[in-house]
């Protein structure tokens, strides 16, 4: 009974400071059915709502900021909500500069995701976010319309803005929006900064809201035409706009990138490209990207061209889940189109998939395969030209491809923690240290080329992409073809990445201790040996460092261990931070010339062995893995 009332009490104060009138009469309502004893079942379910909307907890500002439910309550993401952050981010701003406030400014963006049963929207978040920023003294740009996550990282070096926000959930369902953050070079943020931000948000000062914003904007909506002021009833910069999203694209032409598109010979027929921006944003930019690489239009997937908050085609809108191609395969294949290009709602991902002339067939590509592509092409266009030394970073769970390319081709290769905002960072501190950062990229198909911003832009990626593409067909050969080329110059690089489902946090960390074994980790699993082993939980461990310490950062709440075999596979092992899953990364190196299925069948053996005597599944109450 306490819990209940507690639940209540929260609740209450939470629509009394609410400025939201949909959200916060939605919270009284249910108070008030709580109270109703007449219709004890309605009661129970009102309280039942109340409970999970008000807990004793509230969203957790983790990864780059923000993603929930768009719904009421702390949980959730709601004008509220988002007013706290700002304030939170706003004063930290000013802690970091000492109070003054001459020449701060901050950028911010925003999709079209939206509920209209909540009256709750991108566009709102980002029209409250700059009223906090102006309440703090901190000037504040807001861009205007809908616009793609690239664009706003672009725009934050581009102005020299102190911090920028992204509104938008990327390619979660409809039901969620987002509020990412990036710091003031153009980068997601890094700790201790998203600590600091963290925490000042949940200062008390920071969680009341400083003035009446609910009363600022509707005095805005009232008086303020859109003809003359733009999207936000004045509050955004429609020149300012455009003129940043024509700095970003004059930049992707002055990075090198942009080649001569090769023609069509006697022998070939350049490929042909569909386009869907998954009911996002994406549409637009990906245009104005093909005519920067000087290539001739694509044909977008009709369904899927314009935002759309409802994503009515495809309920999980990311190029890499099960079916979410569908459509654009078929309107392919109905127009004899080669090539699919996929961007998810924000534009900063990456799909892509091949039809053959000849069989019909589809491939689509991984993360992995994609980031091959690029660092080839990339290193053979532009690498091998360049005056300054080239390097290339990707993420730890990322195939090991690209650093044998480097070996072999003498480019700098690193690897980061799993994130783009590690691989960003990464890529800014390499160039300050006089290399050309040629590709950043995760298999989660985010890919960064040519430095154009330090995070994941599927814009000028899919242009690179365009480019090369007519390059290899007019040589008579495919995406596909040209891939298997690159493997069998640097060997087979075979992937089996997976998870197993576990909804107790304990037992991963178990698991994880088990591997450690009280730090005298296994040297060998069944026959196999291993070669070295790293671990990325606290207090961390690496066998191949003089200190026996890890070069890269480490975590006891997001713990990763690596086993590196002596025969070249490479097992990886962590926790989802998002989601209840225990994720496994098993990569195995073939030698150049060995067949693709000789080393897929030693990678399905070492990989069941691994599994099975590393994490004891069935002991440890693992559910069975589904595949990534």
């Amino acid at each position: 009974m306490q819990a209940n009332q507690a639940s209540i009490t929260r609740a209450k104060e939470w629509a009394d400071i609410d400025p939201n009138p949909s959200t916060s009469l939605h919270v009284r309502d249910l108070i008030s059915r709580t109270e109703n004893i007449n219709r004890p079942d309605d009661s129970s379910m009102a309280l039942f709502e109340l409970e999970a909307l008000f807990p004793n907890k509230r969203i957790g500002f983790g990864t780059a900021g923000l993603r929930g439910a768009m719904q009421p309550g702390p949980m959730g993401m709601n004008d509220l909500v988002v007013i706290q952050t700002a304030q939170g981010l706003a004063r930290y701003i000013l802690q970091c500069n000492n109070g003054n406030k001459a020449n701060l400014r901050a950028v911010v963006g925003y999709d079209h995701r939206q509920n209209e049963s909540c009256n709750l929207s991108s566009k709102q978040f980002a029209m409250y976010t700059k009223l906090v920023f102006e309440q703090a003294g901190i000037a504040c740009t807001v861009l205007d319309g809908f616009v793609a996550t690239p664009i706003l990282a672009f725009a934050v070096t581009e102005i020299n803005a102190a911090a920028g926000i992204m509104v938008t959930a990327s390619h979660n369902p409809k039901q969620d929006d987002g509020y990412k953050v990036y710091w003031n070079d153009g980068c997601q943020i890094i700790p201790p900064i998203d600590e600091g931000i963290a925490n000042a948000i949940v200062e008390k000062e920071n969680l009341v809201p400083w003035t009446d914003y609910g009363e600022q904007l509707r005095k805005l909506e009232a008086n303020i035409s859109t003809e003359t002021t733009g999207e936000c009833y004045g509050l955004s910069d429609p020149e300012e706009t455009k003129r940043i999203e024509a700095a970003y694209f004059r930049s992707i032409q002055a990075s090198g990138l942009v080649s001569a598109v090769c023609k069509a010979t006697a022998a070939s027929t350049p490929p042909k490209f569909a386009y869907t921006a998954m009911h996002g944003v994406g549409y637009p930019y990906a245009e104005r990207s093909f005519e920067t690489f000087h290539l001739d239009p694509f044909l977008a997937v009709p369904t899927q061209q314009l935002p759309d908050p409802q994503f009515p085609t495809v309920p999980f809108p990311n190029p890499e889940e099960k079916g979410a191609l569908d459509n654009a395969l078929a309107f392919a294949k109905e127009n004899s189109c080669d090539i699919v290009l996929a961007n998810d709602p924000d534009a900063d991902r990456l799909g892509v998939a091949e039809c053959c002339r000849e069989s019909g067939e589809w491939t689509v590509f991984s993360g992995d395969q994609i980031g091959t592509l690029l660092g080839h092409w990339l290193w053979e266009t532009v690498g091998k030209k360049s005056d300054k030394p080239v390097a290339m970073c990707a993420s730890t769970v990322s195939s090991k491809l690209l650093a044998t390319m480097g070996k072999v081709e003498g480019f700098h290769f690193e690897e980061t923690l799993t994130g783009f905002k590690w691989i960003g960072s990464r890529a800014l501190a390499l160039k300050d240290e006089g290399y050309l950062v040629l590709l950043g990229y995760e298999e989660a198909i985010g890919f960064s080329c040519g430095g154009i911003t330090p995070d994941k832009d599927g814009i000028s990626a899919l242009g690179v992409i365009g480019t090369m593409a007519h390059s290899v067909y007019s040589n008579g050969k495919t995406l596909k073809s040209h891939l298997q080329e690159i493997h069998d110059k640097y060997g087979e690089f075979l992937c089996n990445n997976g998870y197993y489902r576990c909804d107790d946090p304990a037992i991963v960390m178990r698991i994880m201790d088990q591997m450690r074994n009280g730090g005298s980790y296994c040297e060998r699993v069944g026959s196999y040996e291993v070669e070295s082993v790293r671990d990325l939980g606290s207090p961390g461990f690496d066998s191949t460092t003089e200190d026996k310490r890890p070069t890269l950062p480490i975590s006891a709440s997001s713990p990763m261990i690596t086993f590196r075999f002596t025969n070249g596979c490479v097992a990886q092992f962590r926790a989802s931070g998002t989601e209840p899953k225990f994720k496994y990364y098993i990569e195995l190196r073939g030698c150049p010339g060995e067949s693709k299925s000789a080393v897929q069948k030693r990678l399905t053996e070492m990989s069941a062995l691994i599994l099975e005597e590393l994490l004891h599944p069935k002991q440890n109450g693992l559910i069975i893995p589904s595949s990534l």
